[in-house]
């Protein structure tokens, strides 16, 4: 019933979204989003459209691109990669010049198996998640913006290393995305030298996690990663609490501080750690921290606090249009083009890179959950 009722408030929230939407004229330089606004029980994909939307109208307020205004095509691709490949098939009939922040791991990984980027005359920029398989070997029209699950599990692993801790435990969800985190723990474990790393595998069960947090109970572990979707971890961190673990745990940035404060309680979610991939979204700072939260106010007026999803929709739509900018025209290879040459893009406090290869920031901060459920940096 839980999963029910946030499956029919996602979808009431891009139905609100996708009405906002202007009607693009023949003029207009397009855009595309494709994303799970429904299906997935949390909010990533819509936060994600909140946050290029703001940008875009933004950037249309400030006159577009060489006058040309930015206009969003928005599809739901229902959390599955046969819907991604459907939707992507209908964007392209509207000659988008890209994709921004697609979201999910099936989505895009059967987006690069089925070669849909060397048949269809686009480019996406930036992709949700990480995982290494879609950054090695990748694809030339493929820009990835943050930092991938590689970056954020040696921080994690660092971090440890450097509290003093010399024993870790993995809880690992049983999928491609659990595994192959399990070995870069391990890796990178071997890497820093003095860390001794024991993973426990679970599926997605409540039985299973019991059993594998029981486990983890018995290792004397100074500290527990947990890998896999953001549904697990948060589950994760729960089912770890129960079981009596009281050391600190890290998470991958995927899942957000309120979804663990839901499932664990404000106890247990107090002190884990969540590798971030972008700067604090409610910042005071820097001048993005200015530029994203005017955008946010102007658009979402209702919003009084950010996501660091919602930075993550505005910062690549941001460097999308700071591309085009650059380009000789506002096409896909004016576009790739000008992201391989333009050198440092200083967003004024987050830098994006592509000059040295299609990652374009190395960015990984760990943010706290306080004792009042806030992430604190």
């Amino acid at each position: 019933m839980k999963i029910r009722f946030v499956q029919l408030a996602l979808a009431a929230l891009t139905a609100t979204l996708v009405s906002a939407a202007p009607a693009a004229s023949a003029q207009d330089i397009v855009l595309g989003q494709i994303a799970p606004f429904t299906v997935i029980p949390v909010p990533d994909g819509a936060e994600v459209n909140q946050g290029i939307k703001a940008y875009l109208a933004q950037a249309n307020k400030a006159g577009g691109v060489r006058g040309q205004k930015l206009s969003l095509l928005e599809l739901d691709d229902r959390y599955s990669a046969q819907g991604f490949a459907e939707q992507f098939a209908k964007a392209m009939e509207k000659k988008p010049v890209a994709l921004i922040s697609p979201v999910g791991s099936a989505a895009l990984k059967g987006m690069l198996d089925n070669k849909l980027l060397d048949t269809a005359d686009v480019v996406v920029v930036n992709a949700i998640p990480g995982a290494e398989a879609l950054r090695t070997p990748g694809h030339p029209r493929l820009f990835h913006i943050r930092a991938g699950d590689k970056q954020q599990i040696e921080k994690i692993v660092n971090h440890t290393h450097t509290l003093g801790m010399a024993r870790l435990s993995v809880l690992y969800q049983d999928l491609p995305i659990g595994a192959s985190g399990m070995n870069m723990a391990e890796q990178e474990a071997k890497r820093v030298g003095g860390m001794d790393i024991q993973g426990v595998k679970s599926a997605d069960t409540a039985a299973a996690l019991t059993g594998a947090s029981q486990q983890i109970a018995t290792q004397s572990a100074q500290g527990v990663l947990i890998l896999g979707a953001p549904h697990f971890m948060a589950e994760g961190v729960a089912s770890l609490r129960k079981a009596g673990v009281s050391q600190s745990l890290f998470t991958l940035s995927y899942v957000s501080a309120p979804l663990i404060v839901k499932l664990a309680g404000l106890a247990g979610a107090r002190g884990v750690g969540i590798a971030q991939t972008y700067p604090n979204p409610n910042g005071k700072v820097s001048p993005l921290n200015r530029d994203f939260q005017t955008a946010m106010k102007a658009t979402f007026p209702e919003l009084t606090e950010y996501t660091s999803m919602q930075l993550e929709g505005y910062i690549s739509a941001r460097t999308v249009v700071e591309g085009l900018k650059r380009s000789k025209d506002a096409t896909p290879a004016g576009l790739a083009k000008a992201l391989q040459t333009m050198g440092e893009l200083d967003l004024g406090g987050f830098r994006v890179d592509f000059s040295k290869g299609n990652i374009g920031s190395s960015f990984v901060d760990i943010g706290v959950i306080s004792g009042d459920g806030h992430l604190r940096y």
